[in-house]
């Protein structure tokens, strides 16, 4: 499936991390995509890195704290000057997360140094975003050797990103897709797949996920919870999918793992 298969795998979560903050619960957590993606895999065994800023305030603290303690690598977790990128956050309904503010704070002007660089090409797998400043390093990981990860959410059509210039970069796609017909849905991964990437992976909501391999499409459902918290349920999907990739599993056993892993996120608060 295009990923070494070596149990010493290293992996890397680089660019974009947040602190989400429930002000009206008291409650907040390091977070971002990779951040939750990656605190899966490290919970699995998997070694874990983390590339990126925060700030020098209470929460950019608190974020180390809380990510060395899950065992990753926070030696190029940078801490500038300034306050760490936040989301104030709420619930709607007791389970659908509202984002009511985003703060960019020292992730606004963030660029990785040729050091930060070099680190990031000792890894085997790295996950990035759309968000994290990381996007121009793609050719330079890809020739280097590094599978390439990116989570698009739901932009992968937006013509503000130009996905299309994105995906011969990237291994492995994963997007949100809701409300998109199971048609054009179909059609628009064999399209982002004959750009280049190994797996193309959708997720689309109660109806489970897509992934296509350039000869099979397969489907999966879901895994029936009593749902809590929405948030972290594509992030857990992916890190679950990821490590069925590291241990070369079919597809269907990734989607399977998947998919249990998001049920088992979205039945608690936590999103991880």
């Amino acid at each position: 499936m295009g990923c070494a298969m070596r149990t010493e795998i290293r992996a890397a979560a680089v660019g974009f991390c947040c602190a989400d903050v429930y002000e009206n619960l008291g409650k907040w957590y390091p977070t971002g995509n990779g951040i939750d993606w990656g605190i899966h895999l490290r919970r699995m065994g998997v070694p874990m890195s983390v590339v990126s800023v925060v700030g020098n305030d209470s929460y950019g603290r608190g974020m180390k704290k809380v990510l060395a303690e899950e065992g990753m690598d926070i030696s190029h977790l940078r801490t500038e000057e300034g306050s760490t990128c936040l989301t104030r956050m709420a619930l709607k309904n007791g389970t659908d997360r509202v984002h009511l503010e985003s703060v960019d704070g020292v992730m606004e002007h963030y660029a990785l140094t040729e050091e930060e660089l070099r680190f990031v090409e000792q890894h085997d797998l790295i996950h990035t975003d759309l968000f994290g400043n990381a996007l121009a390093h793609l050719p330079r990981w890809k020739a280097a050797g590094v599978k390439i990860l990116m989570d698009f959410s739901v932009f992968t059509k937006d013509p503000a990103y130009a996905c299309e210039k994105i995906f011969p970069y990237v291994d492995y796609v994963f997007f949100s897709a809701d409300g998109i017909s199971r048609e054009e849905l179909e059609d628009w991964v064999r399209r982002i797949h004959g750009m280049g990437p190994v797996l193309v992976t959708a997720t689309m909501g109660e109806e489970g996920s897509l992934c296509f391999d350039g000869k099979k499409m397969y489907h999966y459902g879901i895994v029936k919870t009593d749902v809590v918290n929405t948030v972290g349920a594509g992030d857990s999907y992916i890190a679950g999918f990821t490590y069925g990739i590291l241990q070369g599993w079919t597809i269907p056993d990734c989607m399977a793992k998947g998919a249990e892993l998001a049920a088992s996120v979205i039945s608690k608060f936590e999103p991880y």
